[in-house]
């Protein structure tokens, strides 16, 4: 029952905000960028605000640039302030300033150019290719992240076998070109075959991740998530105090088997809101943890979850029926209960388009919340005719006999 829209990355430390700022000064865009500000002077501009064909010349032999990344520099110049463009001609702008605050717009704009690197494959999954860099601290080898801009490109564009043909072959060598350009910007660095993010990079990359709404948090403020009990863990993700990031941390400090009967203890006695958190958390683990979860099964409120964890992991499993599946259902819907927030057709929609069909169902399971649930329904669902087949279903199962 957490929510998902976000994705949730794993706690980084950063480096202390006076050694990244000393660093901003020291990376080589950075450093070019300052130093082509200074040369402008009061050149003429053409048109697009950029120098002219025979100033770009002269820069580039003056400064020692390669003309083809002028434009870059000359942008990240004119973008965060240490130029500025006024009348055609170009002026001193107001300077670095902050300078984890500069280094953030230089990224950004970096981020948002849609042409950094050259390759359209690279630069349409820019920012999800350094949020995959992001996660993995020690690096990810070129080769891996190459298939994964394939994976992404070919589901996002659906491309043809021909084209990923010919982008196999491509883009490692456009890749590695990439991440030589991302070693000039400071965003990135080689580690043998594998690349990594800077300190800069990390820090910059987590405050887009934040911008985007993804759950990017830094270890000192989960750590204290890793020593608490099971049932700490759930309320606290709960209450919204624990970010989904902190589940890594808590289970690394446990067997699986251990992690996995704390839970489902939690899990059996709690309420639905708790079942579904746990349900969550145990998704995490591998078959490591099946003695526990196959002991679950003797539990009337925890055995249909442990059936669908065996069976997603393909071990020996009882078969759920459609009663089963209504049951939890209900219990999905019944976590709005003990989450406190009001009943919307957002919820509802978690049961997906059969929810009409799996109503009457719903009425005669043995569930503690199935009359809340019916009712909820009935009140508050906005299509008519499931509203008042909820209505029709619990006044059946009030009217069914207590055993």
């Amino acid at each position: 029952m957490i929510d998902r829209e976000g994705l949730s990355f794993p706690p980084v430390e950063l480096a202390p905000e006076e050694e990244l700022a000393r660093a901003v000064h020291r990376v080589p865009l950075v450093r070019d960028a300052v130093r082509l500000a200074g040369w402008a002077g009061a050149r003429r501009l053409t048109g697009d605000g950029r120098p002219a064909g025979a100033d770009a010349a002269a820069a580039a032999a003056e400064l020692g640039l390669d003309p083809g990344v002028l434009p870059l520099v000359w942008d990240v110049a004119a973008g965060q302030g240490l130029l500025a463009a006024s009348g055609g001609e170009a002026g001193t702008g107001p300077g670095i300033g902050d300078p984890l605050e500069f280094w953030d717009g230089v990224v950004t704009g970096l981020l948002r150019r849609g042409d950094l690197t050259g390759s359209p494959v690279i630069d349409e999954h820019l920012a999800e290719t350094l949020a995959a860099v992001y996660a993995v601290r020690e690096g990810v080898p070129l080769a891996v992240l190459a298939d994964g801009l394939l994976h992404a490109h070919r589901v996002a564009c659906g491309a043809a076998a021909e084209e990923l043909g010919r982008l196999r072959a491509a883009v490692p060598g456009e890749l590695a070109r990439a991440v030589r350009l991302l070693e000039y910007c400071g965003i990135a660095e080689r580690s043998g075959d594998a690349v990594r993010l800077t300190p800069l990079g990390v820090w910059a990359v987590r405050r887009d991740l934040l911008r985007a709404g993804h759950d990017a948090p830094i270890l000192d403020q989960v750590a204290e998530f890793a020593e608490v009990t099971a049932a700490e863990l759930v309320d606290a993700m709960l209450a919204g105090k624990a970010p989904p990031s902190a589940v890594p941390l808590w289970l690394a400090r446990r067997a699986p088997e251990a992690a996995a009967r704390e839970l489902i203890a939690v899990a059996s006695s709690g309420n639905a809101a708790q079942r579904g958190t746990v349900g969550t958390i145990l998704e995490e683990l591998g078959p490591e943890a099946e003695p526990a979860v196959r002991a679950a099964l003797d539990d009337p409120m925890v055995w249909r979850y442990a059936a669908a964890w065996l069976g997603v992991r393909e071990l020996p499993a009882p078969a759920l029926g459609e009663d089963d599946g209504a049951w939890v259902a209900v219990d999905t819907l019944a976590a709005l209960r003990h989450l406190g927030g009001p009943a919307g057709e957002a919820h509802f929609d978690l049961l997906g388009e059969d929810l009409l069909t799996l109503i009457p169902r719903m009425g005669r399971v043995d569930h503690p919340d199935v009359l809340w649930v019916l009712d909820t329904l009935g009140r508050h669902h906005p299509d008519p005719l499931i509203a008042k087949a909820a209505r029709k279903a619990a006044m059946k199962a009030r009217s069914r006999p207590v055993h």
